[in-house]
């Protein structure tokens, strides 16, 4: 049967390699869309918790990944011989950076190297993963043409960006819209084939290159602005001024103005990583990203900021830093998650611990965390016995269900980084980019 059509009657057999934060929402909506679904990956934990109709994702619905399973339509293996039956593969694994902020595209490999193993005609491939432009021409499409197979014609490559949102409800896989870019025009027409049962709208572009681009622009973008907002924050502490309201304020302009917000550093696996992509690309190009490169300056030396504030109302209450008992709030890299990777507050830990600071933290949404080769478990609970043993909080993470009008009560010195307490003065409270602290 024609590919197209099989795609159109949702007889195609659809893969997932990659079960993470961005895999196994991706296959659950291919299920969704009435197909049934394979998903590999190499972690056995993983996929025996999905064949037992488990869920570990927090925008996947529990009740929904068990029926898929149970209905027949999810099956997870750690096995790329299933691929052999596969039509269409999207390839969802980590891309890290390396120790000197180098792409570190090892997963993409490993995983193409079994994918190259099974390739078959009529098969789609598709990229999910973030990397610097050129990789899918450069670093794919030439270990899947030694078969003797013809891209276009016997086997179809595109690119196309995760565009993952952990957390968000209103905008979700279905209703964000997908960019694809393949390497001939017939790539292009089966990934949006592919990929238009699933999103309402599919954006074309001219190729893998241009798509991967794309998502290294959006992230990038963030990642500057959001470290224009934290020097513009560090500047209003120095001139006495609010810099949360100067943000709001400017933010009613209808036009010219887009609202970024400062924190205490940046977390998750795209806005602090992809923009080091681009940046070690373009050096293989003579060129410097100038814009790049200081905004991670700035953004990166956030942790080190709040660990100022601490320190200065510390001082103020005459107490000093080494010795001082703190407890963190919220250590996932952003609101009503349980997501920690690149998260600021790891790094506030670190510069805590390293100036003889006794630390704790407290996160309803993760239990616990690696540190240091240990395992550190949460507090169970926030009480007012609890806070008051610290000598100060430092919100890093301000999820919703966390009681803040308690922590304001029972402690003495509040590290406010998220503008939680939105008061202009307060006798316990130091808010990041608001300048004259003073703590009475």
């Amino acid at each position: 049967m024609d590919l197209k059509k099989k795609i159109e009657n949702r007889s195609a057999n659809i893969g997932v390699i990659g079960l993470g934060y961005v895999g196994l929402p991706l296959a659950m909506e291919f299920v969704r869309a009435g197909f049934k679904v394979t998903g590999i990956d190499v972690n056995t934990e993983k996929v025996e918790m999905i064949n037992a109709g488990n869920n570990y994702i927090q925008d996947v619905s529990d009740n929904a990944l068990a029926s898929a399973v149970s209905d027949g339509n999810l099956n997870a293996t750690t096995d790329f011989a299933a691929t052999k039956k596969l039509d269409s593969v999207s390839i969802c694994v980590p891309t890290p950076l390396k120790k000197h902020k180098n792409p570190d595209i090892s997963y993409i490999v490993s995983a193409m190297n079994e994918v190259e193993k099974y390739i078959h005609p009529g098969m789609i491939i598709i990229l999910e993963s973030t990397t610097y432009p050129g990789s899918t021409r450069e670093l794919i499409l030439p270990s899947l043409e030694t078969n003797g197979f013809t891209v276009g014609k016997d086997f179809f490559l595109c690119f196309s960006p995760e565009r993952i949102d952990p957390g968000n409800t209103e905008y979700t896989t279905q209703n964000t819209p997908k960019v694809i870019g393949g390497i001939t025009d017939q790539c292009t027409d089966m990934g949006a084939a592919v990929y238009g049962t699933i999103v309402e709208k599919v954006v074309t572009v001219s190729s893998p290159e241009t798509a991967e681009m794309v998502k290294l622009l959006e992230n990038t973008f963030r990642a500057i602005n959001i470290g224009l907002a934290n020097e513009v924050a560090i500047m209003c502490e120095k001139l006495g001024v609010d810099v949360w309201e100067v943000i709001n304020a400017a933010g009613t302009k209808p036009f010219g103005f887009m609202k970024f917000s400062p924190g205490p550093g940046l977390g998750g696996h795209c806005i602090p990583i992809d923009p080091h992509y681009l940046s070690w690309k373009l050096k293989t190009l003579d060129y410097d990203a100038r814009f790049i490169q200081l905004a991670g300056e700035i953004n990166t030396a956030m942790p080190r900021h709040v660990l100022k504030l601490v320190t200065e109302g510390l001082n103020q209450q005459q107490k000093a830093l080494k010795g001082s008992k703190v407890l963190i709030i919220g250590v996932a890299y952003k609101k009503d998650v349980n997501d920690v990777r690149e998260s600021p507050a790891l790094d506030i830990l670190q510069l805590l611990e390293e100036s003889g600071v006794k630390t704790d933290y407290f996160d309803p949404h993760v239990e616990s965390i690696i540190w240091d080769g240990s395992t550190i478990n949460s507090l169970e609970k926030l009480d007012g016995n609890a806070v008051s043993e610290f000598d100060a909080c430092i919100i890093v993470t301000d999820h919703s269900n966390i009681d803040f009008e308690l922590i304001r009560k029972h402690c003495s010195l509040i590290i406010d980084t998220r503008n939680v307490y939105h008061e202009k003065t307060g006798k316990n409270i130091i808010r990041l980019g608001v300048g004259n602290h003073q703590i009475n």
